[in-house]
Protein backbone atom coordinates (compact mmCIF):
# COMPACT_ATOMS: atom_id res chain seq x y z
CA UNK A 1 0.00 0.00 0.00
CA UNK A 2 1.50 3.26 -1.14
CA UNK A 3 1.72 6.05 1.40
CA UNK A 4 3.06 9.99 1.47
CA UNK A 5 5.38 10.74 4.17
CA UNK A 6 5.20 14.19 5.45
CA UNK A 7 8.63 15.03 4.23
CA UNK A 8 7.56 14.18 0.72
CA UNK A 9 4.40 16.16 0.86
CA UNK A 10 6.06 19.21 1.72
CA UNK A 11 8.62 18.33 -1.30
CA UNK A 12 5.67 18.23 -3.77
CA UNK A 13 3.42 20.80 -2.44
CA UNK A 14 6.52 23.39 -3.18
CA UNK A 15 7.79 21.67 -6.06
CA UNK A 16 5.35 23.65 -8.53
CA UNK A 17 5.99 27.23 -6.52
CA UNK A 18 9.67 26.22 -7.00
CA UNK A 19 9.25 25.63 -11.15
CA UNK A 20 6.92 28.89 -11.67
CA UNK A 21 8.46 31.63 -9.24
CA UNK A 22 6.90 34.31 -10.84
CA UNK A 23 2.81 32.97 -10.53
CA UNK A 24 3.43 32.04 -7.08
CA UNK A 25 4.91 35.19 -6.37
CA UNK A 26 2.57 37.47 -7.67
CA UNK A 27 -0.38 34.54 -5.90
CA UNK A 28 1.59 35.39 -2.83
CA UNK A 29 1.21 39.29 -3.28
CA UNK A 30 -2.29 39.26 -3.89
CA UNK A 31 -3.06 37.39 -0.25
CA UNK A 32 -0.54 39.71 0.94
CA UNK A 33 -2.23 42.61 0.26
CA UNK A 34 -5.23 41.33 1.78
CA UNK A 35 -3.55 40.62 5.00
CA UNK A 36 -1.11 43.64 5.27
CA UNK A 37 -4.76 45.44 5.31
CA UNK A 38 -6.14 44.00 7.66
CA UNK A 39 -2.89 44.13 10.18
CA UNK A 40 -2.51 47.93 9.60
CA UNK A 41 -5.73 48.33 9.88
CA UNK A 42 -6.03 46.92 13.47
CA UNK A 43 -2.62 48.09 14.80
CA UNK A 44 -2.72 51.76 13.28
CA UNK A 45 -6.10 51.78 14.91
CA UNK A 46 -4.92 50.08 18.42
CA UNK A 47 -1.64 52.82 18.20
CA UNK A 48 -4.44 55.96 17.69
CA UNK A 49 -6.59 55.08 20.13
CA UNK A 50 -3.85 54.36 22.83
CA UNK A 51 -2.38 57.66 22.23
CA UNK A 52 -5.63 59.22 22.68
CA UNK A 53 -6.92 57.74 25.90
CA UNK A 54 -3.02 58.18 27.07
CA UNK A 55 -4.30 61.77 26.08
CA UNK A 56 -7.39 62.06 28.02
CA UNK A 57 -5.42 60.42 30.70
CA UNK A 58 -2.90 63.03 30.50
CA UNK A 59 -5.30 65.96 30.10
CA UNK A 60 -7.96 64.84 32.62
CA UNK A 61 -11.54 64.23 32.68
CA UNK A 62 -12.57 67.12 35.49
CA UNK A 63 -12.51 69.93 33.21
CA UNK A 64 -16.07 71.27 32.53
CA UNK A 65 -17.03 74.04 30.49
CA UNK A 66 -21.18 75.88 31.36
CA UNK A 67 -22.74 78.00 29.27
CA UNK A 68 -26.04 79.34 28.52
CA UNK A 69 -28.32 77.14 27.59
CA UNK A 70 -31.79 77.52 25.63
CA UNK A 71 -34.34 79.44 27.02
CA UNK A 72 -37.97 78.18 27.68
CA UNK A 73 -39.58 80.67 25.72
CA UNK A 74 -37.56 81.09 22.92
CA UNK A 75 -35.07 84.01 24.27
CA UNK A 76 -31.41 84.16 24.24
CA UNK A 77 -30.32 82.98 27.42
CA UNK A 78 -27.02 84.53 29.36
CA UNK A 79 -25.26 83.86 32.39
CA UNK A 80 -24.89 86.61 35.11
CA UNK A 81 -21.61 88.40 36.09
CA UNK A 82 -21.50 86.71 38.97
CA UNK A 83 -21.63 83.26 38.25
CA UNK A 84 -18.17 82.57 37.97
CA UNK A 85 -17.97 84.03 41.35
CA UNK A 86 -20.76 81.62 42.77
CA UNK A 87 -19.33 78.97 40.78
CA UNK A 88 -15.68 79.13 42.86
CA UNK A 89 -17.25 79.15 46.05
CA UNK A 90 -18.45 75.39 45.21
CA UNK A 91 -17.09 72.40 47.72
CA UNK A 92 -16.04 70.07 44.43
CA UNK A 93 -14.28 72.96 42.30
CA UNK A 94 -11.01 73.45 42.25
CA UNK A 95 -10.88 76.84 40.00
CA UNK A 96 -12.83 78.54 37.45
CA UNK A 97 -12.85 81.21 34.97
CA UNK A 98 -14.73 82.94 32.55
CA UNK A 99 -14.35 83.72 28.78
CA UNK A 100 -16.49 86.19 27.00
CA UNK A 101 -17.15 86.28 22.97
CA UNK A 102 -15.93 90.14 22.07
CA UNK A 103 -18.92 90.77 19.57
CA UNK A 104 -18.10 92.63 16.07
CA UNK A 105 -14.01 92.87 17.01
CA UNK A 106 -11.33 91.39 14.01
CA UNK A 107 -7.78 90.47 14.71
CA UNK A 108 -5.82 91.94 11.74
CA UNK A 109 -1.85 92.21 11.28
CA UNK A 110 -2.59 96.24 9.99
CA UNK A 111 -5.44 98.18 9.34
CA UNK A 112 -4.10 97.77 5.50
CA UNK A 113 -5.75 93.95 5.83
CA UNK A 114 -9.90 94.00 5.09
CA UNK A 115 -11.87 93.95 8.38
CA UNK A 116 -14.20 90.94 6.50
CA UNK A 117 -10.45 88.70 6.04
CA UNK A 118 -10.91 87.24 9.90
CA UNK A 119 -8.92 84.12 9.31
CA UNK A 120 -11.30 82.49 11.85
CA UNK A 121 -10.29 84.35 14.53
CA UNK A 122 -12.06 85.78 17.36
CA UNK A 123 -11.56 87.79 19.79
CA UNK A 124 -12.44 87.51 23.82
CA UNK A 125 -12.05 89.01 26.97
CA UNK A 126 -10.60 86.08 29.66
CA UNK A 127 -9.98 86.25 33.22
CA UNK A 128 -6.34 85.88 34.64
CA UNK A 129 -7.02 82.53 36.24
CA UNK A 130 -7.89 80.81 32.56
CA UNK A 131 -4.68 79.25 31.74
CA UNK A 132 -4.41 77.81 35.39
CA UNK A 133 -7.89 76.11 35.26
CA UNK A 134 -7.12 74.62 31.79
CA UNK A 135 -3.47 73.37 32.80
CA UNK A 136 -2.65 75.14 29.74
CA UNK A 137 1.07 77.01 29.02
CA UNK A 138 2.63 79.81 26.76
CA UNK A 139 4.55 79.10 23.57
CA UNK A 140 5.93 82.24 24.25
CA UNK A 141 5.63 85.45 26.47
CA UNK A 142 2.73 85.23 29.06
CA UNK A 143 -0.96 85.13 30.04
CA UNK A 144 -3.00 88.43 30.61
CA UNK A 145 -2.38 88.78 34.25
CA UNK A 146 -3.25 91.52 36.77
CA UNK A 147 -0.73 93.81 35.75
CA UNK A 148 -1.86 93.95 32.16
CA UNK A 149 -5.36 93.35 31.76
CA UNK A 150 -6.03 96.72 32.03
CA UNK A 151 -4.31 97.57 28.96
CA UNK A 152 -4.27 96.92 24.90
CA UNK A 153 -2.45 93.69 25.44
CA UNK A 154 -3.22 90.37 23.47
CA UNK A 155 -2.37 86.70 23.93
CA UNK A 156 -3.11 84.78 20.87
CA UNK A 157 -3.96 80.71 20.51
CA UNK A 158 -1.40 78.23 18.87
CA UNK A 159 -3.82 78.85 15.37
CA UNK A 160 -4.61 81.82 15.58
CA UNK A 161 -0.87 82.85 16.03
CA UNK A 162 0.44 80.53 12.82
CA UNK A 163 -2.72 82.39 10.88
CA UNK A 164 -1.65 85.82 11.78
CA UNK A 165 2.26 85.08 11.10
CA UNK A 166 3.30 85.32 14.33
CA UNK A 167 5.84 82.60 16.03
CA UNK A 168 7.09 84.93 18.66
CA UNK A 169 7.04 87.86 20.81
CA UNK A 170 10.12 90.01 20.97
CA UNK A 171 9.81 93.07 19.31
CA UNK A 172 7.18 94.04 20.28
CA UNK A 173 4.72 92.59 17.80
CA UNK A 174 1.55 94.11 17.19
CA UNK A 175 -1.77 93.44 15.63
CA UNK A 176 -4.92 96.07 14.73
CA UNK A 177 -7.87 95.26 17.06
CA UNK A 178 -11.03 97.15 15.90
CA UNK A 179 -9.56 100.17 15.13
CA UNK A 180 -6.93 100.28 17.59
CA UNK A 181 -3.22 98.42 18.25
CA UNK A 182 -2.63 95.69 20.73
CA UNK A 183 0.53 94.26 21.84
CA UNK A 184 1.10 90.39 22.07
CA UNK A 185 2.45 89.97 25.30
CA UNK A 186 1.91 85.64 24.53
CA UNK A 187 1.50 82.76 22.58
CA UNK A 188 -0.68 79.86 23.95
CA UNK A 189 0.28 76.32 23.24
CA UNK A 190 -2.33 73.78 21.73
CA UNK A 191 -5.51 73.28 23.85
CA UNK A 192 -6.75 69.66 22.88
CA UNK A 193 -9.23 69.51 25.22
CA UNK A 194 -10.59 73.44 24.38
CA UNK A 195 -9.39 73.48 20.89
CA UNK A 196 -12.17 76.34 20.05
CA UNK A 197 -9.74 78.62 22.26
CA UNK A 198 -6.36 77.77 19.55
CA UNK A 199 -8.37 80.11 17.02
CA UNK A 200 -8.95 83.06 20.19
CA UNK A 201 -7.50 86.49 20.81
CA UNK A 202 -7.57 86.73 24.18
CA UNK A 203 -8.00 90.17 26.37
CA UNK A 204 -8.28 90.78 30.07
CA UNK A 205 -11.72 92.26 31.33
CA UNK A 206 -10.97 95.63 32.02
CA UNK A 207 -9.85 96.46 28.78
CA UNK A 208 -12.76 94.58 26.66
CA UNK A 209 -14.87 96.66 29.23
CA UNK A 210 -12.34 100.04 28.20
CA UNK A 211 -11.83 99.60 24.54
CA UNK A 212 -15.08 97.42 23.26
CA UNK A 213 -18.08 98.08 25.91
CA UNK A 214 -18.25 94.38 26.83
CA UNK A 215 -19.63 93.90 30.07
CA UNK A 216 -18.58 90.57 32.26
CA UNK A 217 -21.36 88.33 31.43
CA UNK A 218 -19.36 84.85 30.72
CA UNK A 219 -20.32 83.42 27.39
CA UNK A 220 -18.61 80.38 29.21
CA UNK A 221 -16.93 79.50 32.57
CA UNK A 222 -14.67 76.68 32.24
CA UNK A 223 -14.06 74.79 35.89
CA UNK A 224 -11.52 72.59 36.98
CA UNK A 225 -13.59 69.99 39.64
CA UNK A 226 -11.45 67.68 41.89
CA UNK A 227 -10.01 64.96 40.84
CA UNK A 228 -12.04 61.28 40.51
CA UNK A 229 -15.43 60.63 38.84
CA UNK A 230 -17.32 61.15 42.34
CA UNK A 231 -16.23 64.94 42.62
CA UNK A 232 -17.09 65.82 39.12
CA UNK A 233 -20.42 64.25 39.14
CA UNK A 234 -21.25 66.29 41.93
CA UNK A 235 -19.66 69.49 40.98
CA UNK A 236 -21.95 69.30 37.06
CA UNK A 237 -24.85 68.39 39.00
CA UNK A 238 -24.27 71.71 41.33
CA UNK A 239 -22.91 74.24 38.53
CA UNK A 240 -26.29 74.60 37.16
CA UNK A 241 -27.80 76.06 40.27
CA UNK A 242 -24.66 78.20 41.18
CA UNK A 243 -24.29 79.48 37.66
CA UNK A 244 -27.86 80.43 37.92
CA UNK A 245 -29.98 80.28 40.65
CA UNK A 246 -32.96 81.64 39.29
CA UNK A 247 -32.94 79.69 35.88
CA UNK A 248 -30.89 76.82 36.35
CA UNK A 249 -32.55 74.92 33.51
CA UNK A 250 -31.69 77.94 31.10
CA UNK A 251 -27.38 76.71 32.03
CA UNK A 252 -25.65 73.68 30.19
CA UNK A 253 -22.91 71.60 31.71
CA UNK A 254 -20.45 69.28 29.16
CA UNK A 255 -17.62 67.91 29.77
CA UNK A 256 -14.86 68.81 26.83
CA UNK A 257 -12.86 65.36 27.79
CA UNK A 258 -16.29 63.68 26.19
CA UNK A 259 -15.25 64.96 23.06
CA UNK A 260 -12.05 62.91 23.01
CA UNK A 261 -13.68 59.84 24.13
CA UNK A 262 -16.36 59.91 21.43
CA UNK A 263 -13.92 60.43 18.70
CA UNK A 264 -11.84 56.93 20.44
CA UNK A 265 -15.28 55.70 19.85
CA UNK A 266 -15.20 56.90 16.25
CA UNK A 267 -12.06 55.39 15.05
CA UNK A 268 -13.41 52.16 16.37
CA UNK A 269 -16.14 52.37 13.89
CA UNK A 270 -13.77 53.30 11.16
CA UNK A 271 -11.86 50.81 12.11
CA UNK A 272 -14.70 48.19 10.93
CA UNK A 273 -15.02 50.11 8.06
CA UNK A 274 -11.58 49.54 6.86
CA UNK A 275 -11.48 45.85 8.29
CA UNK A 276 -13.97 45.23 5.48
CA UNK A 277 -12.50 46.63 2.77
CA UNK A 278 -9.11 44.95 4.21
CA UNK A 279 -11.35 41.72 4.45
CA UNK A 280 -12.38 42.36 0.58
CA UNK A 281 -8.65 42.96 -0.59
CA UNK A 282 -8.18 39.40 1.09
CA UNK A 283 -10.82 37.55 -0.72
CA UNK A 284 -9.65 38.73 -3.94
CA UNK A 285 -5.99 37.27 -2.69
CA UNK A 286 -7.96 33.65 -1.81
CA UNK A 287 -9.78 33.89 -5.87
CA UNK A 288 -6.25 34.52 -7.02
CA UNK A 289 -4.97 31.43 -5.68
CA UNK A 290 -7.66 29.55 -6.57
CA UNK A 291 -7.59 30.33 -9.92
CA UNK A 292 -3.49 29.84 -10.04
CA UNK A 293 -4.27 26.38 -8.44
CA UNK A 294 -7.13 25.35 -11.31
CA UNK A 295 -4.33 26.22 -13.75
CA UNK A 296 -2.20 24.26 -12.38
CA UNK A 297 -3.95 21.42 -12.29
CA UNK A 298 -4.57 21.76 -15.87
CA UNK A 299 -1.26 22.27 -16.83
CA UNK A 300 0.21 19.19 -14.23
CA UNK A 301 -2.33 16.08 -15.79
CA UNK A 302 0.72 14.59 -17.06
CA UNK A 303 2.05 14.17 -13.79
CA UNK A 304 -1.26 13.91 -11.50
CA UNK A 305 -1.50 11.06 -14.53
CA UNK A 306 2.07 9.73 -13.99
CA UNK A 307 1.90 9.57 -10.11
CA UNK A 308 -1.57 7.57 -10.62
CA UNK A 309 -0.28 5.01 -12.62
CA UNK A 310 2.95 4.36 -10.15
CA UNK A 311 0.34 3.72 -7.80
CA UNK A 312 -0.78 7.37 -5.46
CA UNK A 313 -4.05 7.27 -4.15
CA UNK A 314 -6.42 9.81 -4.78
CA UNK A 315 -5.87 11.41 -1.41
CA UNK A 316 -2.30 11.61 -2.05
CA UNK A 317 -2.51 13.11 -5.02
CA UNK A 318 -5.36 16.21 -3.16
CA UNK A 319 -2.73 16.73 -0.10
CA UNK A 320 -0.30 17.92 -2.78
CA UNK A 321 -2.55 20.26 -4.46
CA UNK A 322 -3.74 21.51 -1.27
CA UNK A 323 -1.01 21.75 0.77
CA UNK A 324 0.49 23.77 -2.32
CA UNK A 325 -2.32 26.12 -2.07
CA UNK A 326 -1.92 26.14 1.91
CA UNK A 327 1.83 26.95 1.51
CA UNK A 328 1.21 29.98 -0.84
CA UNK A 329 -1.25 30.92 1.80
CA UNK A 330 0.94 31.15 4.82
CA UNK A 331 3.59 32.42 2.72
CA UNK A 332 1.15 35.65 1.74
CA UNK A 333 0.30 35.80 5.08
CA UNK A 334 3.60 35.69 6.85
CA UNK A 335 4.91 38.58 3.99
CA UNK A 336 1.09 40.41 4.85
CA UNK A 337 1.84 40.61 8.73
CA UNK A 338 5.30 41.94 7.62
CA UNK A 339 4.09 44.73 5.28
CA UNK A 340 1.79 45.41 7.96
CA UNK A 341 3.66 46.11 10.86
CA UNK A 342 6.10 48.04 8.72
CA UNK A 343 3.65 50.16 7.50
CA UNK A 344 1.89 50.98 11.12
CA UNK A 345 5.73 51.70 12.20
CA UNK A 346 5.92 54.46 9.54
CA UNK A 347 2.68 55.99 10.52
CA UNK A 348 3.80 55.93 14.23
CA UNK A 349 7.18 57.03 13.54
CA UNK A 350 5.14 60.06 10.94
CA UNK A 351 2.91 61.18 13.91
CA UNK A 352 5.69 60.75 16.59
CA UNK A 353 2.98 57.80 18.41
CA UNK A 354 4.22 54.90 20.50
CA UNK A 355 4.13 51.69 18.13
CA UNK A 356 1.28 49.27 19.18
CA UNK A 357 1.02 45.89 17.31
CA UNK A 358 -2.02 44.05 19.04
CA UNK A 359 -0.88 40.04 19.02
CA UNK A 360 -4.34 39.67 17.88
CA UNK A 361 -3.81 40.67 14.45
CA UNK A 362 -0.46 38.95 13.98
CA UNK A 363 -2.43 35.42 14.96
CA UNK A 364 -5.18 36.63 12.99
CA UNK A 365 -3.75 37.62 10.40
CA UNK A 366 -1.49 34.04 9.70
CA UNK A 367 -4.60 32.52 10.52
CA UNK A 368 -6.99 33.81 8.13
CA UNK A 369 -3.99 32.90 5.68
CA UNK A 370 -4.03 29.77 6.25
CA UNK A 371 -7.46 29.47 6.07
CA UNK A 372 -7.94 30.89 2.95
CA UNK A 373 -5.19 29.43 1.06
CA UNK A 374 -6.57 25.65 2.64
CA UNK A 375 -10.30 26.65 1.60
CA UNK A 376 -9.05 28.51 -2.06
CA UNK A 377 -6.91 24.55 -2.85
CA UNK A 378 -10.02 22.57 -1.78
CA UNK A 379 -12.08 22.37 -4.86
CA UNK A 380 -8.45 22.23 -7.25
CA UNK A 381 -7.36 19.92 -5.33
CA UNK A 382 -10.45 17.76 -5.50
CA UNK A 383 -10.49 17.92 -9.09
CA UNK A 384 -6.84 16.75 -9.49
CA UNK A 385 -8.22 13.98 -7.13
CA UNK A 386 -11.03 12.92 -9.55
CA UNK A 387 -8.58 12.09 -12.49
CA UNK A 388 -8.06 8.77 -13.84
CA UNK A 389 -4.70 7.83 -14.58
CA UNK A 390 -5.73 7.17 -18.26
CA UNK A 391 -8.12 10.16 -18.45
CA UNK A 392 -4.93 12.34 -17.44
CA UNK A 393 -2.08 10.97 -19.68
CA UNK A 394 -4.65 11.04 -22.68
CA UNK A 395 -5.38 14.73 -22.16
CA UNK A 396 -1.89 15.30 -21.14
Amino acid sequence: MSRLRPRDLLRLATVGLRTRKLRAALSVLGISIGIASLVAVLAISETSKADLLAKIERLGTNLLAVEPGESPFGGEARLQAAATGRIGLLGDVESAAAVTTVKGATVRRSSYVPAEITGGIFVAAADPELLRTLEGATAAGRFVDRATERYPAIVLGAKAAGRLGIHGVEGPVQVYVAGRLFTVVGILEPLPLVPELDSAALVGYPAAARFFGTDRSPSRVYVRAREGEGPVRAAAALLPSAADPWAPKEVAVSRPSDALEARAAAEGAFTSLFLGLGAVALLVGGIGIANVMIISVLERRSEVGLRRALGARRRHIAAQFLGESFVLGICGGVVGVGLGVGATAAYAAAEGLTLLVPPVAIAGGLAAACVLGALAGLYPAMRAARLTPTEALRTA
